[in-house]
């Protein structure tokens, strides 16, 4: 079982910017994917951006140049990732939540909540 629990978040004017993070705990694996994907109500869950172990990221084209995603690997049983999101536009409201894949497993965070007003 992997544990993933979120921070950051939260309400910010268009334009602003916020950061997120989410730990990785339990039995984690070497070689995993680790990332943000987000849904807005009514519409789909959508991946915002991923982060290999080996540190290689992809974003949604909607995200380019505007967000940034990284990771921390601090033990071989905890990672970090984390997205900093700048240039927010109101589209960009949703529910966030972090994912951990390996393997056939994928875990998601609880979900946290970005707001941005116009």
């Amino acid at each position: 079982q992997v544990q993933l629990v979120e921070s950051g978040g939260g309400l910010v004017q268009a334009g602003g910017s916020l950061n997120l993070s989410c730990v990785a705990s339990g039995s984690t694996f070497r070689i995993n994917v680790m990332g943000w994907y987000r849904q807005a109500p009514g519409k789909q869950r959508d991946k915002v951006a991923t982060i290999t172990n080996d540190k290689i990221t992809n974003y949604a084209d909607s995200v380019k140049g505007r967000f940034a995603i990284s990771r921390r690997n601090t033990r071989t049983t905890e990672s970090t990732v984390y997205l900093q999101m700048s240039s927010l536009k109101p589209e960009d409201s949703a529910v966030y939540y972090c994912y951990y894949h390996y393997g056939p497993y994928t875990y998601w965070g609880q979900g946290t909540q970005v707001t941005v007003s116009s």
